[in-house]
């Protein structure tokens, strides 16, 4: 699937609404129980992009973006300004954030990763398109230098260190990161005049399994 390392414009997503979305497949039993099951192992966020648009300017720079990536058919970054950090969001991201792998002496490959807790449950969600020149990683809580002992690629979020953690330490990161995530229509449909009336465009936004 084609894929263009571009972040769709921040401050048109910024006011967006959106979130995580589950399948769930339910089916009542004749007694009333229910039997649940989802074939998702992992969430798909939808957001709407027109709602962040604020003036015919932005009209112009969304259409620009839609065009060049060809309606549906290039996927792109998306920040989420909800949820874009391996922290909470009025935090600053530390190295010790979330826990990516335990090493056993030999793998030097590490998935980026963030986990969310309630109560006694969690799910743990990959993270793939980290932001350049924001991971920052640490082993046993001693903190690694980039481009020396580690590298982070931007396409992939693979941690790739150049001596394999030790067995049983802790491989911890912190970082920001985007969304991957393509138009969810052919269409983009907006009116000067209506606009101006405070109508904006309906603009969906998908993400995309990679």
């Amino acid at each position: 699937m084609a894929f263009h390392e571009i972040r769709f414009p921040a401050n048109l997503s910024f006011g967006s609404v959106g979130g995580p979305e589950r399948r769930t497949e339910i089916v009542t039993l004749a007694n009333g129980f229910e039997e649940r099951n989802s074939p998702w192992a992992h969430s798909r966020r939808r957001y709407d992009a027109g709602v962040g648009l604020r003036s015919l300017n932005d009209v112009e720079t969304l259409v620009a973006f839609f065009e060049a990536r060809a309606g549906q058919l290039h996927g792109f970054r998306w920040k989420d300004w909800s949820d874009f950090k391996s922290c909470a969001p009025l935090e600053t991201p530390a190295p010790d954030d979330q826990l990516i792998g335990i090493g056993d002496g030999e793998t030097k490959v590490f998935q980026l990763r963030k986990t969310y807790v309630s109560g006694l449950q969690e799910y743990s969600r990959p993270i793939r398109k980290p932001v350049t020149g924001t991971v920052l990683v640490a082993v046993a809580g001693d903190q690694k230098i980039e481009s020396q002992e580690f590298t982070a690629n931007p396409e992939t979020g693979e941690v790739t260190f150049t001596l394999a953690p030790d067995l049983g330490t802790r491989v911890t990161a912190g970082f920001e990161f985007d969304v991957p995530v393509r138009f969810d229509t052919d269409a983009i449909q907006s009116s000067v005049a209506s606009f101006r009336a405070g109508d904006v465009p309906n603009v969906p936004i998908v993400e995309v399994r990679l």
